[in-house]
């Protein structure tokens, strides 16, 4: 959709980082609450938003999560939990905690997961956000989506230290590296993170460590890093892995993968043909869905 011009700007994808986005989802239960990042698209429909709605946001069109507000790098979904993306790198921080120190004010039983990369963990507020949640044991799992490049930095240009969980020890909290391309890794992970934050024990550091196969951004054209390095990783490619796992154990057959292909393709054409389809915000609700409801004035 971008390369045929109905994405006003760019897109961030995630190819290549399913296992994570999905294993940590899919250890959530529907009450708890998603901190996305703007590469973190399967993760939003894991956790329940609508592909055709999420389809209609990002080429900003009037049926669209957010009213075609938010585009890609700023959506959100209410109707599922979804806190939505920021745009400023290592905002996800504070928002996150904000959020987790509400679910233990409230004593909901609700656990907030937060996605960043690992360019984000650079920032300072990544240190201000592990020190304050740790100190308050509020009811948080941060997952770093380690994909080796913060655009088209390697992270072993920019950090002292080898893994983004390392650090964890520094706020008396878990810290653990996970293969990022192994779906049941991720979710094992958060599993025990998850129970650990209702237990009232605190947050959970949790590293995938993955690769996105694809540039920064559709705009990027991706020179920074070589063919070889890309190959190497796609031969990971954590979908065909779980595939592998599958059929080794005898779940899966060339039948049923081909059926569930098919299922993908008419999901995903339904999805796109609603988005298409779907008009364009009017102009007279340019300033609808801006504010909260008040009753002050």
């Amino acid at each position: 959709m971008a390369h045929r011009g109905l994405v006003a700007g760019s897109i961030h994808l995630g190819i290549g980082e399913e296992a994570a986005q999905v294993g940590a989802c899919r250890a959530l239960a529907p009450q708890d609450y998603l901190v996305p990042t703007h590469r973190t698209h399967v993760a939003d429909i894991v956790k329940g938003t609508d592909p055709g709605r999420l389809m209609a946001e990002i080429i900003g069109r009037a049926t669209g999560c957010c009213g075609g507000r938010a585009g890609s790098s700023h959506v959100a979904d209410a109707s599922t939990r979804n806190l939505g993306v920021q745009g400023i790198i290592g905002a996800v921080f504070p928002v996150a905690t904000g959020a987790a120190l509400a679910q233990k004010r409230l004593n909901s039983g609700c656990v907030v997961l937060a996605f960043f990369g690992d360019g984000a963990s650079n920032q300072g507020t990544f240190h201000e956000a592990m020190n304050l949640t740790a100190l308050w044991k509020l009811p948080i799992v941060w997952v770093c989506v380690n994909n080796q490049y913060g655009m088209g930095t390697r992270f072993d240009k920019t950090s002292a230290i080898p893994n983004v969980a390392d650090r964890a020890c520094a706020y008396d909290m878990p810290g653990h590296v996970v293969d990022g391309n192994d779906v049941l890794a991720v979710y094992e992970a958060a599993c025990v993170a998850r129970a650990r934050a209702l237990a009232g024990s605190g947050p959970t550091l949790i590293e995938c460590k993955t690769y996105r196969h694809r540039g920064h951004s559709t705009f990027d054209k991706n020179t920074y890093r070589s063919q070889e390095e890309i190959d190497a990783w796609v031969k990971r490619d954590p979908i065909v892995l779980f595939e592998n796992l599958l059929r080794a154990e005898d779940q899966l057959t060339d039948d049923l993968i081909a059926r569930i292909a098919d299922d993908a393709k008419r999901a995903n054409d339904a999805a796109e043909a609603f988005a298409v389809q779907s008009p364009e915000p009017a102009p007279a609700a340019v300033m609808e869905m801006v504010f909260c409801p008040s009753e002050v004035k």
